[in-house]
């Protein structure tokens, strides 16, 4: 019997997905981060988000900004070169990076997701 609470193993051998999160304050950004990680085939899908209201503590004081999300899928084997893409791309000082574990989802995705990672 499989475990409920593994992910599916794709075809070729298991590949745990995540997806990650990041902000960026422009759209036209997020698009670009997006793109760049798809065309080095750090991420197999990238999201580009509706504008987000933010609120957080920069420099000693509490700042609101709009800013737009990108989440990206992709695999662990694949998380740190993306991590490096993100940071290379942005031009925030502490971009938003936040990885997720994919805890279940559609064999065939998570397949997918896997191929065009490697």
């Amino acid at each position: 019997m499989t475990d409920p609470y593994e992910p599916p193993e794709p075809a070729g051998g298991p590949a745990r997905c995540l997806t990650v999160l990041t902000t960026t304050d422009d759209e036209a950004k997020a698009q670009e981060l997006a793109r760049g990680a798809i065309a080095a085939r750090v991420a197999a899908c990238a999201q580009v988000s509706a504008p987000v209201t933010s609120v957080y503590r920069w420099a000693g004081a509490v700042e609101t900004s709009r800013e737009v999300q990108v989440l990206f899928k992709t695999t662990e084997a694949r998380y740190d070169a993306l991590e490096a893409h993100i940071r290379a791309a942005h031009d925030y000082d502490t971009p938003e990076i936040i990885a997720t574990p994919v805890v279940c989802g559609s064999a065939d995705y998570l397949d997918w997701i896997a191929k065009e990672t490697r």
